[in-house]
């Protein structure tokens, strides 16, 4: 399992920005973050066709380590997530 070595949120500019072992910076937006959501309630949102627009506003206001990822919690009060490293380090 690769995780990542440093995490970064700013909330001023809705982005998390995350190091990895091989020195790479992997910088996200909160927004995109939040439209990918891997909870099985949104996963079944997507499969029902019904596609969601996520406020640019949103932030991510808490992380909590999960050790094969972390569950992030939004100010939408969406918390459901959990981000997988591995699906993290694949999202562009």
């Amino acid at each position: 399992m690769i995780k990542p070595t440093a995490i970064r949120n700013s909330k001023s500019r809705g982005e998390l920005q995350l190091e990895w072992p091989d020195n790479s910076v992997q910088t996200l937006a909160h927004g995109l973050l939040r439209s990918r959501c891997p909870c099985s309630h949104c996963r079944a949102a997507k499969l029902r066709g019904r596609i969601d627009l996520v406020d640019e506003t949103v932030r991510v206001s808490d992380m909590v380590d999960q050790r094969y990822g972390v569950q992030l919690v939004f100010s939408d009060g969406h918390a459901l997530g959990i981000y997988p490293w591995a699906f993290i380090r694949d999202m562009t």
